[in-house]
């Protein structure tokens, strides 16, 4: 019985050396995110209340900056 722990011991050392090293995803950027704009000079439609509409287009997107995550410990 002590052969057999053993012997599963060093296989789960061996696969754990031997597993890949997981890289570091880098900071996504602007140039990540593809959204889609009009045109210069494309009219812009403006919808009051519910309305549907076949074409879309988008004016604005997001504030994509970064900021420090902030925590307090205790009061």
């Amino acid at each position: 019985m002590w052969v057999q722990v053993a012997i599963m011991v060093v296989s789960m050392a061996i696969s754990y050396l031997n597993q890949p090293k997981a890289q570091k995803p880098k900071p996504a950027g602007l140039s990540d995110f593809d959204m889609p704009v009009p045109d210069e000079g494309t009219p812009q439609a403006v919808f009051f209340g519910d309305c549907w509409t076949g074409d879309w287009q988008v004016l604005s997107f997001g504030r994509f900056r970064t900021s420090k995550i902030k925590s307090k410990s205790g009061k």
